[in-house]
């Protein structure tokens, strides 16, 4: 992996990343302070996801017209703009609306919906195939590591100074963003496609291949089931069960966030260090590690004890962490160039859309029946994906990657 540009790819989308988690962070500080509700917190992950399914259902357009690097800049060029106009309305108000700070957070991530496409789907261009797990493990541990950072300083920080400069950063990190990702090369090439009715056809062209090819419909299966279930670890969700379940201070919250990234560092250097071992497995640790969030979710929503969450949060981390490097990987290999950034969007207009209806369902579960029901729902599902995996084994055969 001695490419400069997956170099340029990992730190550029790495700072962006890093200023989502802070822009989250404070905007979540901010509406709390001003709806102390379960249910309009939850509204923020809602509009979040509602923005990228739109933007997931038209991004095949654009990948037919305009490389994936372009692609990329645009977006976060775009982000940065918007995420200065919000800042410059939560200024000029001092106590900003409700109803304008979801407006932006819904044109954010819909201009944020093609940028996770684009570089999913850049990265193995960028390196042999022969290195893709130890490519996304690396990608991954170095993400993760910076989110673990990202969600202490930004609790530290909105403590300290207030969630509206916790955003001011995250438009500096947006502005360094940039400058690394306009360095990229994308060395494969490209051709613009104009034919009769294409339109249709790119919309529809994601969802063809994922429905027609066995393993790629049994991954979104699997894909659609932790969406809904995946709500319960939600900043909002969980600022209640840190609350009402553990009784503990907010420092709590990042606790436990905090623990699930190092899970995820933790699962990323394992991958990176047995990744041939890892490649000669997937199926097994897909199955394995399916069951094993199930059970690390039922746990952590039973428990009442903080610190033994922090240890659940941790293998959640590691489990899910390990379980995404195969599901990439399994795409990765078994798609071609052309199809993989069709795949990735649709993949991401169906995680937003179920992920944005479950946030409201989860809240509401929440604020009527407990949070410890939802995340009793929630394991229950993780669940049935597992159990979907190890009846469907066969359709994750190894053959079926030649394909690469």
């Amino acid at each position: 992996m001695k490419s400069q540009s997956f170099r340029f790819l990992m730190m550029g989308q790495s700072l962006a990343n890093l200023g989502d988690v802070l822009y989250i962070v404070g905007l979540i500080s901010i509406l709390y302070e001003v709806s102390e509700s379960p249910f309009i917190l939850a509204l923020f992950p809602f509009i979040n996801m509602f923005g990228r399914f739109s933007s997931g259902v038209m991004a095949p357009l654009l990948l037919d017209q305009y490389r994936l690097k372009s692609l990329l800049v645009f977006s976060q060029v775009s982000k940065t703009i918007f995420l200065f106009f919000l800042l410059l309305m939560i200024m000029l108000q001092g106590v900003p609306h409700i109803i304008g700070v979801l407006a932006f957070v819904l044109v954010i991530a819909f201009l944020d919906g093609w940028a996770l496409p684009a570089s999913h789907s850049m990265l193995p261009r960028l390196v042999e195939k022969s290195e893709l797990v130890k490519a996304n493990s690396f990608f991954a541990v170095v993400n993760n590591t910076i989110q673990i950072g990202g969600w202490a300083l930004g609790g530290v920080m909105v403590v300290l100074i207030g969630g509206q400069q916790v955003i001011w950063l995250t438009f500096v990190l947006f502005v360094l963003s940039i400058l690394l990702l306009v360095k990229l090369v994308d060395p494969s090439p490209f051709h613009v496609e104009k034919v009769a009715g294409r339109v249709g056809k790119s919309i529809k062209e994601g969802w063809n291949t994922i429905w027609k090819n066995p393993l790629f419909r049994s991954i979104h299966v699997v894909i659609f089931f932790e969406a809904l279930a995946n709500v319960v670890w939600i900043a909002s969700i969980l600022l209640v069960f840190v609350s009402e379940i553990l009784q503990e201070s907010e420092a709590w919250w990042g606790y436990v966030n905090t623990s699930f990234f190092v899970g995820m560092v933790v699962g990323g250097v394992i991958c990176s260090r047995f990744a041939n071992s890892i490649e000669l497995h997937l199926k097994k640790l897909l199955i394995i590690f399916s069951f094993g969030t199930s059970i690390v979710t039922l746990l952590f929503g039973f428990n009442t004890i903080a610190w033994f969450s922090l240890g659940f949060a941790v293998l959640n981390g590691i489990f899910d962490q390990i379980k995404g490097v195969a599901v990439n990987t399994y795409l990765q290999k078994g798609a071609t160039a052309e199809e993989l950034p069709k795949i990735y969007a649709a993949q991401g207009a169906l995680i937003a859309l179920v992920f944005g209806v479950s946030s409201l369902f989860f809240g509401g579960v929440a604020e009527i029946l407990g949070v410890r029901i939802a995340f009793l729902i929630s394991g229950l599902l993780l669940l049935v994906a597992a159990i979907y995996v190890a009846v469907h084994h066969h359709q994750f055969s190894e053959s079926l990657l030649d394909k690469s």
